[in-house]
């Protein structure tokens, strides 16, 4: 108990012991922001300055809360009771059930889930007679939490926030759903702060109270708040003004979720005479990757300011960040598999390795990869690509169209989208298909022809029949990777996915175009199947270390000796729909990410770019990203095309006027299936080679097509393959 102050660096006791006031501490990556955290925490009760439950902690996750009540109990030698220390919901939780009477609710309200939530939009949506195909309820959920995290109940929404759902009657529609809430006796999540914020602004006598119990406030990572969190502790603080927020604007990466990076750039105009302590010993990172991750984020001009210096003596060793340059997406892919290899070889542990990408649907190359290696790998934040909900439906509907007795699949995708089949006509097509021996959708067919299906049943039921035959019997001529195309699209699966406005969906969409890219890496669609399904089966119940694939924003928090960040093109990183929707503030958030994923990096960080990248089945040249000529060429080290596109795009840069660089790259939309041809390979190989083949064996190329090879095999006879199923023979 009498040297935890001891064990901080100058900068970290100067945040500890700064008690009274205001006081912003921008702690950047790695910097011991935890430690001055607790230590602060129990710093003020050591000194008995406060009793525990007059400090109020606020962080984002429960997790968080743990740590930092086991490191304050450490500290004080014994656990500390009756703190108000949890996340903003929890917090606020506890304080409605006090005051619940205030906004038209019992003490024992019930707090909804996201299935409760849906089930009583859709409640009120009925009641209104809104169409729920055209208009959704999860749309509808997503545009009232944006409304909530800004602090806007039905009557504060103005002209300028109101959404154009259901023809302008979301506001409305948010009205109604409240006041069903009420008769419930119910809150959802983001009533809990709003309700909260409601009642301190309408009852000066209650916010008075809390002002007399909380001496000292704290607040962890406050760069991620969104509006209603942040008035609501502006309210708590007004009296005092004892609050100490910690956090790094550099690292606020979750606007799309409603954080305000605003809300810590404007900390000192909030709170007169604020003290701001900088916190840039990072203990985590070499001198060189330090440097690098400073050199980009200073291209950022809404930020407060800070340059990371290493905090460990050994830091100053360490390689140079490496930036590889490969002709493709797939030969990316190789590169990064193959230096995991080596480094395992090293002695290095796969627990210790990252790959962080920009986009969930960025994983599946890396995952085939890994498959191919037998290096064991876990899919951190998520499901792994042939997991997820969008993948697993668009494969079902592949199965249903190749194999028509697949049962489980015509199951699964007979009412995705909905088609208005129910409980009964599913039972219906289950007993006429066990009475007549036949499969679910020869049965469903039988139905139908007999007219036992009625209405919109019968509808949906005979749609989806004539697609299945329809692309079935497209498939020899059009090919498998345009079949599916037309499946997806066809079907309304795709359209389903477009109107939903949550924020998954722009990522399922991704995904779902990923997918279309992956099958043209086969050169059947039964091929492809087969694959996916000895991939579902690869080291289900494997065990030991693995190998890291997250996204960038689920990697905040983390770190890894070393850390591989691919994909760092124009239009993929920075991301183009961020830009285009983010205007400038996006590209500077971009920026943040990629200053995250830096970062995270121990010992070593690897950024790569393709080429020539397959975006969703589209073979399209890429611009190395802006990023990549912001990093400082003193800390990195160029190889691969890379060394001549940095020195190419410095040389236009000098010839360019205006803020950046390069205008960011506009991928031309066009239709997944539509595939032009490959760009020309370096190691192309010609008429006369000899090659081999896992399955055919040896064999001479006799003509070429783009990447398809005409082969004489020596004992299989001629096929036609692609080039990257072969191996040149000597």
């Amino acid at each position: 108990m009498t040297d935890y102050l001891t064990r901080l660096n100058a900068e970290q006791r100067e945040a500890v012991e700064t008690i009274d006031g205001p006081l912003l501490v921008l702690a950047g990556a790695g910097t011991g922001k935890t430690r001055v955290l607790t230590t602060r925490f129990a710093h003020i009760l050591l000194s008995r300055r406060a009793f525990p439950n007059q400090i109020l902690a606020v962080t984002f996750t429960n997790k968080a809360a743990r740590e930092m009540r086991e490191r304050v109990a450490a500290i004080l030698g014994e656990p500390a009771e009756g703190l108000w220390l949890g996340t903003f919901h929890a917090l606020c939780a506890r304080m409605l059930r006090r005051h619940a009477e205030h906004v038209g609710l019992a003490s024992n309200f019930s707090i909804l889930d996201t299935d409760d939530q849906l089930r009583v939009l859709k409640q009120v949506m009925e009641a209104e007679r809104i169409d729920q195909k055209r208009w959704t309820p999860a749309s509808l959920m997503a545009t009232i939490q944006r409304w909530k995290d800004r602090g806007l109940t039905p009557a504060r929404i103005g002209t300028a926030d109101e959404s154009d759902f259901a023809n302008g009657r979301a506001t409305a529609l948010y009205e109604a759903y409240q006041a069903r809430l009420r008769v419930l006796n119910a809150a959802d999540f983001g009533d809990l702060m709003l309700h909260m914020v409601e009642i301190l602004l309408a009852h000066p006598d209650i916010l008075a109270q809390y002002h007399r119990a909380f001496r000292y406030i704290l607040v962890d990572e406050y760069q991620d708040t969104n509006l209603v969190q942040y008035y609501w502790l502006r309210l708590l603080a007004q009296s005092h003004k004892n609050i100490c927020c910690v956090g790094d604007d550099d690292q606020s990466i979750y606007s799309w979720r409603g954080a305000e990076v605003e809300n810590i750039l404007r900390f000192e105009k909030d709170f007169e005479g604020a003290r701001i302590v900088r916190l840039e010993a990072n203990y985590r990172s070499t001198a060189h990757i330090l440097a690098a991750a400073s050199g980009l984020i200073a291209h950022n001009e809404g930020r407060l300011g800070k340059t990371l210096r290493p905090g460990r003596s050994d830091a100053q060793q360490g390689e140079k960040v490496s930036v590889v340059g490969v002709w493709d997406s797939d030969e990316e892919a190789r590169m990064v598999g193959d230096r995991i290899e080596s480094l395992r070889r090293s002695g290095e542990s796969l627990d210790e390795m990252a790959i962080l990408v920009r986009a969930g649907f960025q994983t599946r190359s890396f995952e085939e990869r890994l498959i191919v290696l037998g290096v064991p790998y876990r899919v951190v934040g998520g499901l792994r690509f042939y997991e997820r909900q969008e993948i697993r439906d668009a494969i079902a509907y592949l199965r249903a169209t190749v194999r028509p007795a697949d049962d489980l699949a015509f199951e699964r995708i007979v009412n995705v989208p909905r088609r208005g089949i129910g409980d009964v006509a599913m039972r219906a097509m289950h007993d006429t298909s066990r009475a007549e021996g036949i499969p679910l959708a020869a049965a469903a067919a039988l139905l139908h022809q007999r007219g036992a299906l009625k209405g919109k049943v019968r509808d949906g039921i005979g749609e989806l029949l004539q697609g299945l035959m329809r692309w079935r019997d497209t498939l020899p001529s059009e090919g498998h990777v345009v079949v599916a195309g037309m499946i997806l699209d066809e079907s309304g699966y795709t359209e389903m996915w477009k109107q939903d406005k949550s924020v998954e969906a722009p990522g399922r969409l991704e995904n779902l175009k990923e997918l279309v890219r992956a099958l043209a890496d086969f050169e059947t669609l039964e091929g492809f199947l087969d694959h996916v399904s000895l991939v579902m089966e690869n080291e289900e119940n494997a065990q030991g270390p693995r190998v890291s694939l997250m996204t960038l924003h689920g990697a905040k928090g983390l770190e890894f000796d070393t850390v591989f960040l691919p994909g760092w093109e124009e239009g993929v990183f920075p991301n183009q729909r961020s830009m285009d929707e983010g205007g400038a503030k996006g590209l500077e958030e971009e920026r943040r990410l990629a200053y995250v994923g830096l970062t995270r990096a121990r010992q070593r960080a690897i950024v790569s770019h393709a080429d020539n990248r397959r975006i969703y089945g589209n073979w399209q040249r890429s611009i190395p990203s802006r990023f990549l000529e912001e990093l400082p060429d003193d800390e990195v080290n160029v190889t691969g095309s890379a060394s001549l596109a940095r020195d190419s795009r410095i040389a236009a840069a000098t010839s360019f006027s205006g803020q950046f660089p390069l205008v960011a790259r506009r991928t031309r939309v066009i239709e997944a299936w539509e595939q032009p041809a490959r760009p020309a390979r370096p190691d192309a190989i010609p008429v006369g080679s000899r090659v081999f083949h896992q399955k055919f064996g040896h064999g001479t190329v006799t003509s070429v097509d783009d990447d398809k090879l005409d082969v004489a095999f020596d004992k299989a006879g001629d096929k036609r393959v692609l080039d990257r199923f072969v191996e040149k023979a000597g």
